[in-house]
């Protein structure tokens, strides 16, 4: 995107058009994700064995906690990047995004060789007894032991080229990957294919991110001399007011992204406990309550360069347009998908798998997860806006009430009166009582800004 055509969207196109089209290929892009990560256990799930499905949803802890890599370099440098664009600081924007890039580079490689070396205290860690152990080796041994960096890297370079305003390319990039997974799985996975079963899940997996990670490294070198975002060995600085921007805003998005590693833990290990039906039953319910999740999520992050530009042009009238927007477009499509989950979570959780013991289970769980949707992006767009400003302090408070105080407790609070279908409540408790946090902050926020708003076009 050249430099008019990025101060028009940001400055001066209509504000609809300006977050849509920001967050549209973003939450395209997050959909795309969430179904590559469905089709693991949807053609997984095909097989009609609780132990391999049980394998893929074991794993999602340390599949989550990728994030903490990509939040902490992948959010952290894009904010810097998306308010140096605002400033016209475009060394800024490189050297940030070099910054970002070598860091997780590094940092996949360590989580590789760590996880490799511990891997069977990490398999106990995650709830893996000796029935489902081996399937969820077989897993991680693409997706984690060989296919961390890939996975990484391909999502940072998604928010870096998003952040100068190319939302299409990071989509195409991240959508490509996803695809290619979905057409791969079954050829891995079923009997006809492969018939490698969980194991034909994680190297789908693995090859889908590294095609991903090829586009994103073909579309810069391509773009070379057009784009501020660099990955050169040459533009990599340690400037110290940089790296503080960075961690200021990533720390916080890592740490929250590993307190929810923490409560899937906890969640898996409590599941666990009621067999492998209850646990592929679970698994299926959280990948289908991550399709509202995710669009909320998109959603905030897709906004996310647009909000911190106008922030860092001191644009904030239009900034506020934009995050009241944004609500106006996520709160009743929210709306619309609880009821549907509520009226229709049977066959949903029956596509996947066609057990009665583990629709039993997983129509009730879903249930109670999708009480929580509206609730929850109400919640994730706040975060974003708070990480687009540079108020990482603000997004840590959130992860730390969301999972310390509110969620992790009550997961043992309704486990214990209500076992195994309390479980699906407990996300719907916390983020019911976020979100009343998340309005009190921005409204407070919007307050503070007040006295200096100017006229926004569009």
């Amino acid at each position: 995107m050249n430099d008019s055509k990025r101060i028009e969207l940001f400055e001066t196109a209509p504000i609809p058009r300006a977050v849509l089209t920001l967050s549209i290929p973003m939450v395209l892009s997050s959909l795309v994700m969430v179904l590559y990560n469905m089709a693991d256990t949807f053609f997984v799930g095909m097989l009609n064995d609780p132990i391999e499905n049980s394998g893929v949803s074991l794993a999602a802890p340390v599949m989550l906690a990728f994030n903490a890599v990509t939040n902490l370099f992948g959010v952290g440098a894009s904010s810097v990047m998306s308010r140096a664009l605002g400033k016209r600081d475009y060394a800024t924007v490189e050297e940030s995004s070099a910054f970002g890039f070598y860091c997780t580079l590094v940092c996949g490689l360590l989580f590789c060789v760590l996880c490799t070396v511990f891997q069977n205290p990490l398999l106990d860690l995650l709830g893996a007894d000796d029935s489902t152990r081996e399937a969820t080796r077989g897993y991680m041994l693409w997706t984690v032991f060989f296919g961390t960096v890939p996975a990484l890297i391909n999502i940072v370079l998604g928010y870096f080229v998003r952040a100068e305003g190319s939302a299409i390319h990071a989509s195409i990039g991240t959508m490509g990957g996803c695809l290619l997974n979905i057409i791969l799985d079954p050829i891995f996975i079923l009997p006809f294919g492969l018939n490698m079963g969980a194991a034909g899940a994680g190297l789908a997996t693995f090859i889908s991110n590294c095609a991903a990670c090829l586009y994103f490294f073909v579309l810069l070198f391509v773009r070379r001399g057009k784009t501020y975002v660099s990955i050169s060995p040459r533009r990599l600085r340690f400037k110290r007011n940089m790296i503080r921007e960075i961690f200021s805003v990533g720390v916080p998005a890592s740490i929250q992204n590993l307190l929810n590693v923490t409560s899937m833990t906890v969640l898996n290990n409590f599941t666990a406990n009621f067999g492998a039906d209850a646990v592929a039953a679970m698994g299926i319910s959280y990948k289908l309550y991550m399709i509202p999740m995710q669009i909320g999520l998109g959603f905030g992050q897709g906004i996310m360069p647009l909000v911190g530009y106008n922030f860092a042009s001191g644009n904030r009238t239009r900034m506020k347009k934009a995050i009241i927007f944004a609500y106006k477009i996520i709160i009743p499509t929210m709306m619309i998908m609880t009821v549907c989950y509520c009226l229709c979570a049977g066959p949903f959780v029956r596509a996947f798998m066609d057990n009665d013991a583990i629709v039993m289970h997983g129509e009730r769980i879903l249930r109670g997860f999708s009480l929580g949707i509206v609730f929850l992006c109400i919640d994730f767009l706040a975060v974003g806006v708070f990480q687009a400003l540079g108020l990482g302090k603000y997004a840590l408070l959130f992860a730390f009430i969301r999972k310390a105080v509110l969620e992790i407790p009550a997961l043992i609070v309704l486990n214990h009166f209500f076992p195994l279908y309390g479980l699906g409540y407990a996300q719907f408790v916390s983020e019911l009582i976020l979100s009343v946090i998340a309005v009190l902050m921005l409204r407070r926020l919007f307050k503070k800004y007040q006295d200096e708003l100017r006229p926004a076009v569009g």
